[in-house]
């Protein structure tokens, strides 16, 4: 093979692998078990998130509970981007970091695995703006709320993926379990 093939072919493949390795990926370790993972979505290139909304389902009394359902991430672009989202529950109003700050790191709410009781796994989020504001999410109230993710610093949040669990007919259902997100790239 020639050498300008060769360099060539190693552009390319240099290309290739830091669109796939080039965001930072940020998580939590307490998200729960069930569900299978969504594809990431992202703000357009050169947005970030600044603000989210949460689709979560109030306490049903007599019935099978699931909490938060569905994350939805709100761009500098006015636009927004969700991943894998449960089938239950409303979306709640829109939390937006201050303006010219945006979203850099979280954490989840999560209720264990119940045995034989009602599983409800993620219910509630809180994220961080990169000026320190706290924005805590209106969803659920069982189980306890871990430990933050590391920061994605400055450059903030780009990117969303989803954990769900499908309708379980007459099981149990829990519907979100976990989320990770990427950093925007520097």
């Amino acid at each position: 093979m020639d050498t300008s093939l060769n360099t060539m072919l190693s552009l390319l493949l240099c290309g290739c692998l830091w669109g796939a390795w080039g965001q930072t990926k940020i998580d939590v370790n307490n998200g729960g078990i069930w569900g299978t993972w969504g594809e990431e979505q992202s703000c357009p290139n050169g947005s970030y998130a600044t603000g989210f909304s949460l689709k979560v389902e109030l306490p049903q009394l007599a019935g099978d509970n699931t909490a938060l359902n569905g994350i939805r991430l709100l761009c500098s672009s006015s636009t927004s981007n969700q991943s894998n989202v449960g089938l239950w529950g409303n979306w709640t109003s829109v939390k937006n970091c201050p303006p010219g700050s945006r979203l850099t790191q979280f954490r989840l709410r999560v209720e264990p695995c119940q045995g034989l009781k009602d599983d409800t796994a993620a219910n509630n989020i809180e994220f961080y703006c990169t000026d320190g504001t706290e924005l805590k999410g209106n969803g659920g109230c069982w189980g306890k709320w871990g430990c933050k993710s590391r920061s994605c610093g400055p450059q903030g949040i780009c990117t969303i993926a989803t954990k769900v669990e499908v309708p379980q007919g007459k099981g149990d259902d829990t519907a979100l379990n976990d989320v990770y997100f990427k950093c925007c790239k520097a």
